[in-house]
């Protein structure tokens, strides 16, 4: 096993507290997943983070795009300065 996988497989307990209502009813939820409330909420945060990354992806390439300045099309007619002139 590398190094890499090694510390990916590293795992922390996490201690959240739940009104007894909430906790009733991630029991339930978590039943019908046929998991634990362990198992629904490490599932839970495993997607919500990766959907981070997802948007960070996103916001970069955009931000890279929109750098690169887009012609859209038509006929540039005067530059920017020329219009100042008229």
């Amino acid at each position: 096993m590398s190094k890499a996988k090694a510390k990916s497989d590293k795992k922390q307990v996490v201690t959240i507290r739940l009104d007894e209502n909430t906790l009733r009813k991630a029991q339930i939820l978590a039943a019908r997943c046929s998991t634990s409330i362990e198992g629904l909420l490490a599932l839970q945060i495993e997607l919500l983070a990766g959907q981070e990354e997802v948007c960070e992806r996103v916001e970069l390439q955009a931000a890279i795009l929109l750098d690169q300045s887009f012609h859209l099309g038509g006929r540039i007619r005067a530059k920017r300065n020329e219009f100042h002139k008229r």
